[in-house]
């Protein structure tokens, strides 16, 4: 059963007023669905394999918590004319950042931790597995990338700061044969589990799982997103093991996000922050928004309080705000830093309340099901002195398709140590635009096929391919490039080609004799 979905499915509870018969009949069937549910849960606990009981028993909570907010409709929460302008200092202009003295790093790196989320699989490129073990560059997967650079950081200033890895039930065991091959390097690594939720029928509102065994039928199953991150951190003992060694902030990004690194100028503005400002408990990178980044969360002032806004949380009516440039400046990264004791304080306090995602799915079987998930970032209201910081593009570098891949493998960049550095050839700080078209380029294995050598991009602005394409070695692309194979045509772009300001459309085959 695959399951299918795109980001439109995604819906954010709010509140809906309905005549008040209907909502009476509402909320009796609403106080009838919980207590199924629960019938349901305890059903399930009791038909897992014993050794794991425990565990569901303390993940059922937490969903239980997400269906009965779900089911009151609370929820995102934002009027829109409540929206506040962001106040002055809000946002931290990352320019403006002092950078620590050398002998102070090793002092501050003891007091951090490092949280990659990795709970996603590969399968958007087509790959089998945890996305963190492909391949990104030099033969080396996310995830050998990201130990490099701690293990670097750890060498040079002579510390030990741990990585943490959050998997999902459908990572972790590859994540733990991947990691045994880092046994011998200077780094601890430790990894726990995000929850496993019970994906829900859409019409009766009942779990689909037969039985509590997850292995049984993993389609039944599903990481509620990376917003579960605290309660699972929290679970999992590595927090207050982490505050018990006198560690105070943890670094979370996401693992495909290879501008992610452990920033020290950040990490000495929360080690050392203003008198007369309250201690920042959380941090959000931030960058400016372009026209490629309508979509993504930005950050508001509403009801005093820095938070989270996504796009699914906007009325119909005012998306088209929301995506404008010049009202919304900033996008978030997804790179956080959070202050340990207090991720500690709101768990312990019950006080998180993240927006609710509705994500309706489509089973291959015909059945209509939910997820329901939350974001780390939306966790930002949950805090005090949150602020934002407003980081160079450089510090987001995802890799959700294979046109960010052939921009990371590419000459635009070179690899220090786990990290990419982008080329000094290159003129301007932003990267190219790239679209590769999803029939012919969008799992790894064909994209990879399609290119003889990578071709050169030091100088190129926009590439756009469509179709049936292929290219030859030591191609160069530059300026705005645009090609496109009709149905049926094929272009093969011959080796060494120079295409600066060009459109090749049509057919174009170069067959060897």
């Amino acid at each position: 059963m695959k399951p299918e979905t795109n980001d439109s499915d995604k819906k954010i509870r709010s509140h809906q007023r309905t005549p008040s018969g209907s909502r009476d009949f509402k909320e009796a069937t609403k106080r009838d669905a919980l207590a199924r549910l629960e019938v349901e849960l305890e059903k399930l606990i009791s038909t897992a394999p014993e050794t794991r009981r425990p565990q569901l028993e303390k993940e059922f909570k937490g969903f239980k918590t997400l269906f009965s907010r779900f089911l009151a409709e609370q929820g995102p929460s934002v009027t829109w004319e409540k929206i506040e302008k962001l106040p002055e200092g809000a946002v931290i202009d990352y320019n403006s950042l002092s950078t620590p003295t050398t002998d102070n790093v090793h002092h501050m790196l003891d007091k951090l931790v490092v949280v990659k989320l990795n709970g996603g699989l590969g399968t958007s490129m087509g790959c089998k597995g945890p996305k963190s073990v492909i391949q990104v560059r030099n033969d080396l997967t996310f995830l050998d990338l990201t130990v490099q650079q701690i293990e670097h950081l750890n060498k040079t200033y002579k510390c030990n700061v741990p990585l943490v890895l959050m998997n999902s039930f459908n990572t972790d065991e590859d994540t733990q044969k991947v990691i045994r091959k880092y046994k011998g390097l200077k780094l601890d690594i430790h990894t726990f589990n995000q929850s496993c939720h019970p994906r829900i029928n859409r019409e009766s509102l009942l779990p689909i799982a037969q039985n509590g065994d997850v292995q049984d039928d993993i389609e039944s199953w599903y990481p509620p997103g990376h917003g579960d991150f605290y309660e699972s951190f929290h679970n999992s003992g590595l927090l207050q093991k982490f505050i018990n060694e006198g560690r105070t902030y943890c670094f979370i990004s996401n693992i495909d996000n290879l501008g992610a690194t452990v920033d020290l100028n950040i990490l000495s503005l929360l080690l050392n922050p203003d008198p007369l400002r309250p201690v920042p408990e959380f941090v959000m990178e931030v960058t400016d928004k372009t026209r490629a980044d309508v979509k993504g969360g930005t950050l508001i002032q509403y009801e005093d309080k820095l938070r989270l806004l996504e796009i699914a949380q906007v009325p119909k009516e005012r998306v088209d705000d929301f995506k404008s440039v010049s009202q919304f400046k900033f996008f978030n990264t997804n790179n956080l830093w959070a202050k340990l004791d207090a991720v500690q304080r709101v768990v312990d306090q019950g006080s998180l309340n993240m927006e609710i995602i509705v994500n309706n799915k489509h089973l291959s079987d015909g059945i209509n099901v939910i997820q329901l998930e939350t974001a780390v970032g939306a966790a930002m209201k949950c805090f005090e002195g949150g602020i934002g910081v407003n980081v160079p593009r450089s510090r987001f570098l995802p890799v959700k398709k294979t046109s960010d891949l052939l921009l990371v493998m590419s000459n635009l960049y070179s690899l220090s140590h786990g990290s990419l550095v982008m080329s000094s050839q290159r003129m301007f700080a932003s990267t190219p635009l790239v679209k590769l078209g999803d029939n012919h380029f969008a799992k790894v294995k064909e994209y990879l096929n399609r290119f003889a050598t990578i071709p050169d991009l030091i100088e190129l602005d926009h590439l756009t391919v469509s179709g049936d394409v292929t290219f030859g070695r030591g191609v160069s692309l530059k300026g705005t490039v645009i090609i496109i194979a009709n149905h049926g045509d094929r272009i093969d772009i011959p080796s060494g080609a120079i295409l600066e300001n060009k459109i090749v459309s049509g057919n174009l085959r170069i067959l060897d004799h």
